[in-house]
């Protein structure tokens, strides 16, 4: 029986244009402006010598640190330093209401579906912890952070790790084949199911594939929580 479900964002919540077409350009475009501006705030000060650490250059200009986050920011590198970075200066442009999160329609309907029935709800995406409750608290939507008993970043794990799925389902004290986690991304529901969790293979933009070594499905309105 499924008493938790752990939810990816990029195109399993959210279009993959949104991230992609929308937030990665808006961090590119104002991340040198933005670190120059903060370069001595203390948390800002902590961070970007996390960045001198990552880059092996203990002695990185504030202009080298500046092209180090561009060129991670142009990979989408899975950096950890980058992404709280990046969270931070997110949060700028929604207060400014510069940014509103897209969501699937499906989405907000099935979270509260869930909540409902006595599920808990977990979001577990390579973005911040921050930068994931500023996209869900300012969704075309509305605030769907309601819905949401935690978050997990790249500070548990990398998402390609079946440790780190073992570290949140020790985390949130629930057994791994009670719950249900979903994801667009095959290499992440691999490693989802080595921990023991559940998975389904969100196809949101593309042609199911068949065979598929997990069940997939379109949208949240096609999950059957009572299969499992």
């Amino acid at each position: 029986m499924i008493r938790a479900i752990i939810t990816d964002i990029e195109g399993t919540t959210t279009s993959l244009s949104f991230v992609k077409d929308i937030l990665f350009p808006y961090s590119r475009e104002r991340i040198a402006c933005f670190v120059k501006q903060h370069a001595e705030d203390p948390q800002i000060v902590s961070l970007l010598e996390d960045v001198r650490v990552v880059a092996q250059d203990k002695h990185l200009s504030l202009e080298g640190i500046i092209s180090q986050l561009i060129a991670w920011i142009d990979v989408d590198a899975k950096v950890t330093v980058l992404k709280s970075l990046q969270g931070i200066l997110w949060e700028e442009g929604y207060w400014r209401g510069d940014l509103t999160s897209h969501i699937y329609p499906d989405v907000a309907r099935n979270l509260r579906a869930w909540k409902e029935v006595g599920l808990t709800l977990y979001i577990f995406s390579s973005g911040s912890v921050q930068a994931q409750k500023l996209l869900f608290s300012h969704t075309i939507a509305g605030d769907l952070t309601v819905f949401f008993s935690g978050y997990f970043d790249t500070h548990i794990g990398a998402k390609h790790d079946p440790e780190s799925y073992q570290r949140i389902a020790e985390e949130i004290k629930i057994l791994p084949p009670q719950i249900l986690f979903l994801s667009d991304v095959e290499a992440e529901l691999n490693a989802a199911a080595k921990a023991g969790m559940r998975t389904i293979w969100l196809v949101r933009e593309e042609k199911l594939i068949f065979p598929a070594t997990h069940f997939q499905v379109q949208d949240f309105d096609s999950i059957q929580i009572d299969s499992f």
